[in-house]
């Protein structure tokens, strides 16, 4: 146990810098130094219900529509994801309320104290613990825990989860998770727990069946969209026929068609959890899919001219993006203000969004991470129309409201950073980001 001997009470400012020293460490894999932390705490983790949500895209949606689903069924649920828009507090919420910058103050100065300096855990292992510790002190009905990356080695796998769901398998994280799908695959299926349900929405023949062995291995059941769980959209509603229920005529506040099969997912973890024993009725299932808070994904911010967050950041994500814009969108030109970051997949990225634009301006957020805005316009010179390069995303957003006509659209994508920025350069009274980035 490392401890030190005088104890200072640190603000959310000095707080939120020292989370932020912690990445100079990187991406680690492993769950020794997360179990470490919480063993110092006395494992609060353990017998705690939990969700435990993987995948390569959607993970944050599905567990926005789970958490208003359980939320109108009158269930305390703590909900954990990465990374942030605009504020670390964002990271926690119980019950919709993000966790308060004294409590992170609090939960940063007590979880220091048992880090070792020689080993000290990355910025995710150590945000993971003070989530798991924050969620076992407000006592939690159930919590919803996403996957940063892979899962077989990410730091939520210490948790035993009610659920395990695996949203779909693309290529993403490839320097980390490997370079074929069934390699991804492989990782993000480390999260299936004996005898625990996984629910799925991949779609490849192999994937699937390499999910079936895993989890007859483990004795677990497999249910899968698609299959044990079917869909259909007729006038903008969901029709689900699902384990046990069919519900007709479903409204899903989230926009983008991918967000249909989102829904399904949600509701199958719903089901599962109902024949757990959770009571949550048809109308909380509905209601709760037309009220969840996920914002920067399809995210309006203006009408005059259209302005659209997403924040897209793979190739996968990105066709899906363009179906919703290209299809459920009305405008004249498309106006893209891309910010990537540079250990994506630029080229497949530039490939999937550019030849859909009249006008692109690459930019880049003030991120570390981000890649030189002159990277973007290089790999797309040979397909865009017209374009320019704007060294900052204030500066980038200006230049496209310049240049917008009335019913032109602007669509700000590439990042999920980028998204949060421009959220507040454009509304920075709602989103107010923290002075520490």
């Amino acid at each position: 146990m490392y401890r030190n001997t005088k104890k200072k009470r640190i603000s959310y400012e000095e707080a939120v810098a020292y989370l932020y020293s912690l990445q100079k460490y990187g991406i680690k894999f492993g769950l020794s130094k997360t179990s470490n932390l919480l063993k110092a705490f006395g494992n609060p983790h353990r017998g705690a219900a939990y969700l435990h949500i993987a995948g390569t895209n959607g993970k944050g949606s599905v567990a926005a529509m789970i958490e208003s689903i359980l939320m109108r069924s009158g269930f305390k649920v703590g909900f954990y994801c990465s990374p942030h828009l605009v504020r670390f507090t964002e990271r926690f919420r119980v019950n919709g309320q993000e966790i308060s910058p004294e409590h992170v103050a609090d939960l940063v100065s007590e979880v220091k104290e048992h880090v070792d300096p020689v080993e000290p855990p990355t910025f995710f292992e150590f945000t993971t613990a003070m989530g798991l510790i924050y969620f076992a002190r407000e006592k939690t009905d159930v919590s919803i825990m996403e996957v940063g990356m892979g899962g077989r080695l990410d730091a939520t796998n210490v948790i035993r989860p009610k659920v395990c769901v695996i949203t779909n398998i693309s290529l993403d994280h490839q320097a980390f998770l490997g370079r074929r799908l069934s390699d991804i695959a492989g990782e993000k299926a480390g999260i299936i727990k004996r005898g625990v349900d996984l629910v799925t929405g991949a779609t490849q023949p192999a994937i699937l069946r390499f999910f079936e062995k895993v989890c007859e291995e483990r004795g677990a059941s497999l249910l899968r969209l698609g299959k044990d769980i079917r869909i259909r959209v007729k006038d903008s509603k969901l029709y689900y026929y699902g384990l046990d229920q069919c519900l007709r005529g479903l409204e899903v506040a989230l926009f983008g068609r991918h967000q249909y099969r989102n829904a399904a997912l949600a509701l199958g973890v719903i089901e599962v959890l109902k024949r757990k024993g959770y009571r949550i009725s048809e109308r909380d299932m509905r209601e709760g899919l037309k009220s969840p808070r996920w914002p920067g994904r399809l995210h309006t911010v203006s009408r005059n001219p259209l302005v659209v967050l997403d924040g897209a950041h793979n190739p996968a994500a990105m066709k899906s993006l363009m179906r919703s814009v290209t299809r459920d969108l009305n405008y004249d030109r498309l106006i893209l203000v891309l910010g990537v970051m540079a250990d994506k997949d630029i080229a497949g990225i530039i490939r999937t969004i550019v030849p859909a634009a009249d006008f692109v301006i690459c930019t880049r957020p003030e991120y570390y991470r981000a890649a030189p805005p002159e990277t973007l316009m290089k790999a797309a010179l040979p397909i865009w129309k017209e374009g320019e390069v704007s060294p900052t995303l204030s500066v980038a957003l200006k230049r496209a409201i310049d240049k917008a006509g009335p019913n032109d659209l602007i669509l700000v994508t590439g990042s999920l950073f980028t998204v949060g920025e421009a959220m507040a350069c454009l509304d920075p009274d709602t989103y107010h980001p923290d002075k520490i980035r």
